[in-house]
């Protein structure tokens, strides 16, 4: 890889990133690529680390402000520097939206293995960490591309199938407990006690928190994931948010109403 990019990411804390020929990686959403206008033929591929404590009833991504924004922020920088370096070629940012996916890229790049939980997981911080990526039309060879690596998988515990509260990850669910937090509408019973018994308001992390690779995870050395952090989220707290504040968190994709109908059955 080029020694600005290597700069960049230096300049920015990340510590794991690659460059991947687009060939080599699984699309998923032809749409972004024909919106983009770009005809890929390379991406870098980075991880942002995210983990800055176990808050105590939100999950651990949400504690900090949405993450959208910080993969926003770093792909545009990123951006502004490929533009210099190669003006003649096309660039675009993602991250969670993606064209590609993107477990399989930092997989095949090196960059951390699959879990069972469904997650990649880096040697370093574990299962705590976001992926994005900015793809282009460079070829390969001028980014300095690395070459794929075969997929490799967790040791297979069994640590994160058993402790998962609705039973998914053992095929025994339809629902995650994370995705019945972020419902619409009034929840039913056995799913407003699900998230009492593991006192969420918002998300969860159990199969994260039993997982060996996050026995000690690692705080992140990125800023941004520790400004405005919040330990326990309650109605005070909410409430005293303006709509900008609230617009800035990751739990506000699915309204206030949402995040107040589920504290509000804490006080029931």
């Amino acid at each position: 890889m080029r020694r600005e990019i290597k700069e960049f990411f230096e300049n920015q804390k990340i510590e794991y990133y690659a460059a991947q020929d687009y060939s080599a990686l699984v699309e998923i959403n032809r749409s972004l690529i024909l919106r983009s206008g770009i005809e890929p033929r390379s991406a870098i591929i980075f991880l942002l680390p995210y983990f800055t404590g176990i808050p105590e009833n939100i999950s651990a991504y949400s504690a900090s402000k949405d993450y959208h924004i910080a993969v926003r922020e770093i792909t545009e920088r990123l951006i502004s520097l490929l533009e210099q370096l190669y003006p003649d070629n096309k660039f675009a940012g993602f991250g969670d939206h993606s064209p590609i996916n993107e477990r399989h890229a930092a997989a095949i790049s090196g960059l951390g293995i699959l879990g069972d939980n469904g997650l990649i997981i880096n040697e370093k911080y574990g299962t705590y960490v976001f992926l994005a990526e900015v793809i282009t039309d460079v070829p390969p060879e001028l980014v300095g591309c690395t070459i794929p690596v075969p997929v490799q998988s967790c040791e297979g515990c069994g640590a994160c199938k058993i402790a998962c509260p609705t039973g998914i990850l053992r095929k025994e669910g339809d629902e995650c407990l994370s995705y019945i937090t972020q419902k619409k509408g009034t929840l039913a019973e056995d799913e407003i006690n699900l998230m009492k018994k593991y006192n969420t308001v918002w998300g969860c992390d159990i199969c994260q928190r039993v997982c060996p690779h996050n026995v000690s995870p690692r705080i992140t050395p990125i800023e941004f994931f520790h400004s405005d952090r919040i330990d326990k989220l309650d109605t005070k707290l909410l409430d005293s948010m303006s709509d900008e504040e609230f617009k800035r968190r990751a739990f506000a994709w699915r309204g206030r109403k949402t995040v107040i109908r589920n504290l509000e059955y804490f006080e029931l």
